[in-house]
């Protein structure tokens, strides 16, 4: 369920990138979940011609999907009875991802370079594209030949940066009741999916589709120089778009855009921010060998938020490390005594009988509590920033004369930095009536 706080900047968001008449379609979606294109028009009072093209630019920009549900559609939105009806919901967290472009476009530069960067930027701009589109976009720019641009394309699907987006309107079954009963029956605590992941769950193509995509110049280049000759069904010759109909392979080659993959990209930026907070409180051996281990476990990895990675064996450790030539002087026993020292308390990383696992949730903790520490630091000084590392440390609540002997200040002085500290939220005050016990 997205908080109302969560709406408004999304809706901040899209007024900013598409204007007011497509950001009222999409605050119509995310206050009202799922709707078919009558009931927007109903509820927005837009002509349908407006909130139709409006739904289109949403799903251009992936920030909204479409879909047909199983299920019939009761009350006021229904439509005509015992008919399908394409609906339409708004994708919250596609349409947060926008303002971490910039970061995502820095990640692919940096290891695949400046051309992939340019490729990827016209993705992020337009949302989704067809390879043909992508090479005219080239053309236009004058800056890389078809071949190039191809070539591009196929290390940035390859690195799972970009992939094919998904189906258009899937058809989502209705979950299952007979699911709830045996999780009701077995007492077992089953997380219940959302309408949005079963939506993108059906739409979402395999991963031999989503990722595969061959570079292909000869049809590149035969199609722009026959797009001024009539078409021709003889072997070798373009067909006209009804004529492929009839071919579904052919059809599903020509109908496919690409898209960025914000999953493996925020993965990369969740994998950074780990090994900056390691090297941060460590050195950079301790930054080096977790790189390696996340190297390793980087394909076992099903979701984004991963509390932990798979067992890696030291053997399996040290071979990725030595892969980069500047790491060859590292030897067995250093890596041995990097994850030692990483498996020390606070561990993160976990041991397990000769193998070793990255806890994601303690280092992403500590990247938290060193980013509030900074903010406190900034704003209140160094005496606020002693308080708020006590306090965190000790994890129970202490007395202001406690707290003052132990940072060495005056009471008075640390009061009133408690009392700043409070108002603004970072810390939570309980009062003690002790005169009454002590008297007794």
């Amino acid at each position: 369920m997205v908080s109302q706080h969560g709406i408004l900047y999304a809706v901040h968001l899209v007024t900013d990138q598409f204007g007011n008449l497509v950001a009222k379609v999409c605050e119509c979606l995310l206050r009202n979940g799922a709707l078919p294109i009558h009931a927007i028009v109903r509820r927005t009072e837009l002509p349908p011609a407006k909130v139709k093209n409006s739904l289109l630019v949403l799903i251009q920009h992936n920030c909204a999907q479409a879909f047909i549900l199983e299920e019939s559609v009761s009350g006021e939105d229904a439509g005509e009875p015992g008919k399908a009806h394409t609906q339409y919901i708004a994708l919250f967290v596609n349409i947060l991802h926008r303002v971490r472009f910039s970061k995502f476009l820095d990640v692919v530069s940096k290891e695949l370079g400046g051309s992939c960067g340019e490729l990827f930027r016209g993705l992020l701009e337009h949302g989704r594209l067809t390879v043909k589109q992508i090479v005219d976009r080239a053309d236009a720019n004058a800056k890389e030949s078809t071949n190039t641009v191809q070539e591009d394309l196929h290390k940035l699907v390859m690195a799972h940066y970009v992939e094919c987006c998904p189906a258009p309107e899937p058809l989502v079954p209705p979950p299952d009741p007979d699911a709830k009963k045996l999780a009701k029956s077995s007492k077992v605590m089953v997380e219940s999916l959302t309408l949005e992941q079963r939506v993108m769950a059906v739409a979402m193509p395999s991963s031999m589709r989503r990722f595969s995509f061959v570079p292909n110049t000869d049809q590149i280049a035969d199609d722009q120089q026959n797009v001024n000759q009539p078409p021709n069904k003889d072997v070798g010759q373009k067909r006209k778009l009804h004529d492929l109909e009839s071919d579904p392979a052919l059809e599903e080659e020509v109908e496919c855009n690409w898209r960025a993959n914000f999953e493996e990209l925020l993965r990369r930026l969740r994998h950074k921010a780990c090994v900056d907070t390691i090297k941060a409180r460590f050195d950079d051996v301790a930054a080096t060998v977790l790189s390696a281990m996340l190297a390793a476990s980087r394909a076992e990895e099903n979701k984004v938020k991963t509390a932990n990675s798979v067992p890696l064996s030291l053997d399996t450790i040290y071979e990725e490390v030595v892969k980069n030539e500047k790491n060859h002087s590292m030897t067995f026993d250093h890596v041995r005594t990097c994850l030692e020292e990483l498996s020390s308390p606070p561990a993160f990383v976990r041991t397990d009988d000769e193998s070793y696992s990255i806890d994601f949730t303690q280092i992403i903790e500590a990247a938290q509590n060193q980013e509030i520490e900074s903010i406190i630091l900034k704003r209140y000084g160094e005496a606020a920033h002693k308080i708020f590392r006590l306090l965190f440390g000790v994890g129970r609540l202490m007395e202001t004369d406690k707290i003052a002997d132990t940072i060495f200040a005056e009471k008075k002085e640390t009061s009133k930095t408690l009392y700043k500290l409070w108002q603004d939220g970072y810390l939570l005050v309980e009062k003690v009536m002790i005169g009454f016990w002590s008297n007794i």
